[in-house]
């Protein structure tokens, strides 16, 4: 049965603002401030679905009845290491001089809490991302921008004139921090569907053809 759906977005982010704005939907915006420190052994897959899940409970606790809450967390990963956001310029040059020319994985977890019903959806998305080899003039000019500074692994994979990734084929709106049809599907589950063409909308704002979004909008967690 489908649903009028009041949706709350459980995080500041305005990447996920604009991505989730593409489904159509009318939401608001409820921060959720969470502690977002490791765990000792925890593993970034674990991470990421833990933080979301923590995300929604935390927005949950002063939900209404009819809402629905979204709340996703990135990582990226290399060599077993997770990287979070960069304290410092100097921490972002190191972190973007770790990345390049090399491939890393990228972790994004999404939860879904249906106030109604009380159901808790979670889903996990990984990309392979291959970074380009951009010079040390190239990395540094897009230091001194500050656009590295509140993003995981100190990099916007939709930054025009940085452009840090080459040969992609995932999902780059989870790399942006929200897998538009991954959590279509999971809104799917719970009654919500989107007003407009997820992959269709998805890929012309970001100016990517998209090569695995039927299967992510059939429920895998391709990434």
């Amino acid at each position: 049965m489908t649903k009028t759906p009041t949706l709350v977005l459980g995080s500041n982010s305005p990447r996920r603002r604009e991505l989730l704005s593409l489904g159509g939907w009318i939401f608001t915006v409820r921060p959720a401030d969470v502690d977002e420190s490791l765990l000792l052994g925890e593993a970034p897959g674990e991470y990421v679905l833990r933080l979301a899940e923590t995300k929604v409970r935390a927005c949950a606790s002063n939900a209404q009845p009819g809402e629905t809450i979204i709340a996703a967390d990135t990582t990226v990963t290399i060599d077993g290491d997770i990287l979070g956001k960069p304290a410092s310029a100097a921490e972002a040059v190191a972190m973007l001089t770790r990345l390049r020319g090399r491939r890393h994985q990228v972790f994004t977890g999404i939860a879904v809490k249906d106030m109604d019903s009380g159901r808790l959806l979670t889903r996990k998305c990984v990309s392979e991302v291959p970074m380009r080899r951009y010079t040390d003039a190239e990395m540094q000019a897009y230091v001194r921008s500050g656009n590295p500074l509140d993003k995981a692994g100190a990099y916007a994979i939709q930054h025009a004139r940085f452009h840090p990734v080459e040969d992609f084929s995932g999902c780059t709106a989870s790399v942006m921090g929200l897998p538009l049809c991954h959590l279509a599907h999971s809104l799917k589950s719970v009654g919500i569907f989107p007003k407009t063409d997820i992959p269709t909308a998805c890929q012309a704002s970001l100016h990517y053809d998209c090569p695995i979004h039927s299967r992510a909008m059939n429920g895998e967690e391709v990434g």
